[in-house]
């Protein structure tokens, strides 16, 4: 490529780039220009709104309802108000707007900005004053409907109310007074909405709105409630009252302590509640009082189960009482037999002071108990309790006894155990003897040319293990843990030894006879003259389970299954 051409193609490359940016300023600066055009028909068109033709209608509503200096007092200041935001700041705005569109035509779009955001929120302060003044004159313009309707209703709950109470003057007997007042106050304070309405006096008109309502709401709670309350405050408390006083009375007579029960200071307590209940019912204050009445009778009705919990109790002592004392005095007097018993059981036995401590503390805590026991008797006595204490008290030491008696029986059971422990070793020793005398039978009943040397070996040590044991037996005191050891020692070698003397005359008896059979084949088979010549070395050398199994493998070259026949003929 030649200097000329790179040269042509480098200056169309930068008028191409040039041209580029141009259309990308452009762009923006169009697309800039439009966003600031928007803004300002937006806020021309918000300038527009702020008077809107809502606020004339409802000062011409006002003009034809004034007829009292206050209202006409209310409907001049809202045309001032109007006046202002109409003749004087919208002026203003739109002189403002003619300056923002100068700035945009000679394209000062910095101050343009700045201007866009103070007119922006002079319009928003402008709107908002605007529209707080149509709620105000609604507010008025409005109110007649509203309270109209809101006293229709009013009504409709009034004649309900008065409806339910003349179907049912019987029950509103002692407050009928109060109540036939407050339904002419209700009937005076309708009268005086409909002349205040009629006067245009609307600000007072709401106030007598709100005291119709809050009269009826509570008419009508009263008219709800009064029957309860004279139900529970005239008849259901007093019958309780009157049936917790019989039965209060007559458990007292039978020997029950209910002072914790503070039932006649509650009572008094009640009849004041009650006075001051009924009180507060004529002058139509029910506050809180059916709330306090079901306290009360729930209050009863837990005196009631307490009542029942008293006479459980009292059943519970009795019981304990009777059966506790027989039960500590037995057990008392086991353990101290036992205590008694200790010195020989020492003595006796290898026993340290903690092995037998349990006794010893035993002693103290059925003293314990017994003491505790005479305690809560006397308070029984005395009558200063209530059973549902002493029946408490009485289930405690009871559990405590049980666990003491645990406690004896564990150790009756430990320390009684050594004597049969001593007994059962005594026997086993006459077992463990028979048993060994049983391997020497066993062992003479068959003439062998050598009896082995395992039956020495197993049988000085079984016979020194029943010296052991014998040894030990025969001192004072007995360690019955290592008594125990060596009993288990003794028979487990007495047994060894037996099952070796059986298991020897067995083979030695088995070896015989597979000699004697095959000394019949000797002639025939020379493998059978070896294999039983060295069988008959073995057996006499008192090897004889290897002379067995030679005997049996030369008999099996010519008889299979000798083995078999050979142990039939030994168990029959």
């Amino acid at each position: 490529m030649s200097n000329t051409t790179f040269s042509l193609l480098a200056i169309g490359y930068y008028i191409l780039s040039v041209i580029i940016v141009i259309i990308v300023l452009n762009i923006i600066s169009k697309k800039e220009k439009k966003q600031y055009k928007d803004e300002i028909n937006a806020l021309e068109r918000d300038k527009n709104l702020i008077i809107s033709a809502s606020i004339l209608t409802e000062l011409n509503k006002v003009e034809s309802l004034v007829n009292n200096e206050s209202l006409e007092d209310t409907y001049n200041n809202w045309q001032r108000r109007f006046k202002k935001i109409k003749d004087e700041e919208l002026p203003k705005i739109s002189e403002q707007l003619l300056e923002i569109d100068d700035l945009f035509s000679d394209k000062k779009y910095k101050s343009l900005k700045q201007k866009l955001a103070q007119v922006e929120l002079q319009i928003y302060y402008i709107k908002t004053r605007a529209n707080f003044l149509l709620e105000e004159i609604k507010a008025l313009t409005l109110s007649e409907e509203k309270n109209r309707e809101t006293i229709t209703k009013l009504k409709a709950t009034y004649r309900e109310i008065f409806n339910i109470y003349n179907n049912n003057k019987s029950d509103y007997k002692l407050v009928s007074s109060p109540i036939e007042l407050q339904f002419e106050n209700i009937d005076k304070l309708f009268s005086a909405f409909e002349i205040t309405l009629e006067n245009g006096q609307f600000g007072e008109v709401g106030k007598i709105v709100k005291a119709i309502d809050d009269n009826i709401g509570n008419l009508k709670l009263v008219i709800e409630e009064t029957p309860s309350i004279i139900m529970i405050g005239k008849t259901i408390i007093p019958k309780k009252i009157k049936d917790i006083k019989d039965i209060s009375s007559k458990m007292i007579k039978d020997g029950y302590n209910l002072e914790y029960l503070n039932i006649d200071y509650n009572l008094e307590e009640t009849n004041k509640k009650i006075s001051d209940i009924f009180a507060r019912l004529n002058v139509l204050n029910i506050e809180d009082s059916i709330f306090e009445l079901k306290t009360m009778v729930d209050y009863y009705d837990t005196l009631y189960n307490d009542f029942d919990k008293e006479k459980i109790a009292r059943r519970i002592y009795e019981d304990y009482s009777r059966s506790l004392l027989v039960k500590v005095t037995k057990l008392s007097k086991i353990n101290n037999e036992l205590f008694k018993k200790l010195s020989a059981i020492k003595f006796s036995y290898d026993l340290t002071d903690d092995d037998v401590k349990v006794v010893e503390v035993l002693k103290k805590e059925f003293k314990e108990i017994r003491t505790k026991y005479d305690e809560i008797v006397e308070l029984h006595r005395l009558k200063k309790t209530a059973y549902s204490r002493l029946g408490k008290e009485m289930e405690l030491l009871n559990v405590r006894l049980c666990k003491a008696e645990e406690k004896l029986e564990h150790a009756l059971r430990t320390l009684g155990s050594l004597k049969e422990d001593e007994l059962r070793a005594r026997e086993q020793l006459d077992e463990i003897k028979e048993i060994l005398k049983k391997a020497r039978s066993k062992i003479r009943s068959f003439k062998l040319p050598v009896v082995p040397k395992k039956y020495y070996v197993e049988l000085s040590e079984a016979t020194l293990a029943v010296k052991e044991m014998v040894a030990e037996l025969e001192k004072k005191p007995i360690s019955i843990k290592v008594l125990n050891t060596r009993v288990d020692t003794s028979r487990d070698l007495a047994l060894k030894l037996l099952n070796t003397s059986n298991e020897t005359v067995k083979t030695a008896w088995m070896a015989e006879m597979a000699i004697v059979y095959g000394n019949r084949y000797r002639v025939v088979n020379r493998e059978i003259e070896l294999g039983l010549s060295k069988a008959e070395s073995l057996f006499n050398r008192g090897n004889f389970k290897a002379a067995l199994e030679n005997a049996i493998n030369a008999i099996n070259v010519v008889e299979p299954g000798i083995h078999k026949r050979l142990l039939d003929a030994y168990q029959k």
